[in-house]
């Protein structure tokens, strides 16, 4: 199990309910996530997908990942290396996908708090995870079970069933 801590991750700010084809749309699924990453946020944020840099984070609104299942919607997040999203709640089919991709999803209630471009670190070793804000507060995050922070800390689901088969 590793448990780190994230330190110095820029803040990039959104409002409530985001939906998959924001993330991900629909006229780039036929390709990859290198060309749907180009155009990831790109109706909300159109700077995002060009100025984003690995170990940055989102935060966002309620409702973040509403909308269809697809998958390349959280993918598409930890290909351009965000550290994570942090949101009051999510939707549940979106939750399930970024876990099992290997993407952090951290649940505060207080994330309307976090600047845009703020630098925050995210504490993760505890029984609750917290965002450290640059004036020092501290915002409690809803915990994360044990399984489901091993498979962010395996890149995904499907990394720990390899691992589990090689025990």
């Amino acid at each position: 199990m590793t448990r780190r801590t994230v330190e110095q991750a820029r803040a990039w700010r959104l409002g409530a309910d985001v939906d998959t084809d924001a993330l991900a749309p629909g006229a780039y699924m036929k390709h990859g996530l290198d060309v749907i990453g180009q155009h990831c946020l790109e109706a909300l944020r159109p700077d995002f997908a060009a100025g984003v840099r690995p170990g940055d984070v989102l935060v966002a609104g309620a409702n973040f990942g509403i909308g269809s299942s697809r998958e390349q919607a959280a993918g598409v997040l930890r290909h351009l290396g965000l550290a994570a999203v942090i949101a009051p709640s999510y939707s549940g089919l979106y939750f399930r996908n970024a876990f099992n991709l290997g993407l952090l999803l951290l649940t505060c209630p207080q994330a309307g708090e976090i600047d845009e471009g703020e630098r925050i670190a995210l504490q993760l070793g505890g029984a609750t995870p917290e965002v450290v804000r640059a004036n020092g507060q501290r915002l409690a995050c809803h915990a994360i079970p044990d399984f489901l922070m091993d498979m962010v800390d395996a890149g995904g689901l499907l990394p720990v069933l390899k691992q589990r088969m090689q025990g």
